[in-house]
């Protein structure tokens, strides 16, 4: 049986038990700017060579990590986008085609089958890897680019791999700069060393601390931001998190019990917990968003459901997905931390 311990998260002793990981996310836009800075004369070569090709018939985001390059660019490109996350490549790919690779930890089987495919077909190809790496042998070839990377951190490399497509005209603006920014704010934000009571992540983590956590996000990459919060809120508790869009979710409001004033929340290890809606909202100004908003928060006021906003002021697309993925996962730590066991 756990229970949750605020007083934790402003414990200078207990806060030390989750330093690396804590550290590890302050750390994130330093990653970013460190990836912009090590790749950029590659970045470079790459978009004076870019200019040999004629325009691709469609670009494909291959391997496990295509799914947030997908995520940011089927709404712009100019030419049919696939997100292919399998070991091979699309029946149809081939010389006319860009295959874009994201290669965080440079070894992954399926990556290096989709790349070994992309360039026997005579695909351009430009992959964010390491130089050094398995990944980048099965990489080379005629037509291939190298975009090197420093860390292992997937955002980080993102955003190099998608101010090479910005930069070629294939996908929005993406400063690396505004991405490292907005880093440092919700870092400042949510620093472990500024106290409950101004700190919009520890505050977020004690409405998550008795509650299932239901996470909605309106845009395609505030949905992507949803399901990566859910994903860590499972790794840091080990209970159920949901993120979904609202047709999934609703049914999960709308079947909650209405609030009983009157239930002792230590009795009996206090009952099943309830949910809670979690909106993460990037500012988005699409009318169908704000109506499915509105559905949500109708059915949660309905049954006595709490709603959290986390909110973003960055000023591009993926700065503000940035930004909220970091606001939840710094949340997501402190309920880590605060869950105490009997």
């Amino acid at each position: 049986m756990s229970w949750f311990d605020e007083s934790r998260l402003d414990d200078e002793a207990a806060l030390s038990t989750a330093d690396l990981r804590l550290r590890g996310l302050a750390e994130s836009g330093a990653r970013v700017r460190r990836e912009a800075g090590e790749a950029a004369p590659a970045l470079d070569e790459a978009v004076v060579r870019s200019q040999e090709f004629s325009r691709p018939r469609a670009v494909i985001a291959a391997g496990p990590d295509s799914r947030l390059l997908r995520a940011v660019l089927e709404p712009w490109c100019p030419v049919p986008f696939v997100a292919w996350a399998g070991p091979s490549l699309p029946g149809w790919a081939g010389s006319l085609d860009l295959v874009v690779v994201l290669a965080p930890d440079g070894g992954d089987p399926g990556t290096k089958s989709a790349l070994a495919e992309a360039v026997r077909r005579g695909c351009q190809v430009v992959v964010a890897c390491a130089p050094g790496s398995s990944v980048a042998e099965h990489a080379a070839g005629r037509y291939s680019t190298i975009l090197p990377t420093a860390t292992t951190d997937q955002l980080a490399i993102a955003v190099v791999m998608l101010t090479y497509l910005d930069r070629v005209g294939l996908g929005p603006r993406a400063d690396a700069d505004s991405v490292a920014e907005a880093l440092d704010a919700v870092a400042i934000a949510c620093s472990p060393h500024r106290d409950i009571a101004v700190n919009p992540a520890k505050m977020l983590a004690i409405a998550l601390a008795d509650a299932n956590p239901v996470v909605w996000g309106g845009s395609v990459l505030a949905a992507r931001a949803a399901r990566r919060l859910a994903e860590s809120l499972r790794r840091a508790t080990g209970r159920n998190a949901l993120a979904g869009d609202v047709e999934q979710l609703l049914p999960v409001l709308e079947a909650a019990r209405p609030r009983d004033v009157f239930v002792d929340p230590f009795a009996d290890g206090g009952g099943d917990l309830r949910p809670i809606l979690i909106v993460l909202d990037d500012g988005s100004d699409d009318p169908l968003v704000g109506e499915q908003r509105g559905r949500l928060t109708a059915a949660a006021d309905a049954r006595g459901v709490r709603v959290e906003t986390v909110t973003t002021e960055a000023t591009t697309e993926v700065a503000r997905y940035a930004s909220l993925l970091l606001s939840g996962s710094y949340a997501a730590q402190y309920v880590s931390l605060g869950l105490v066991d009997d």
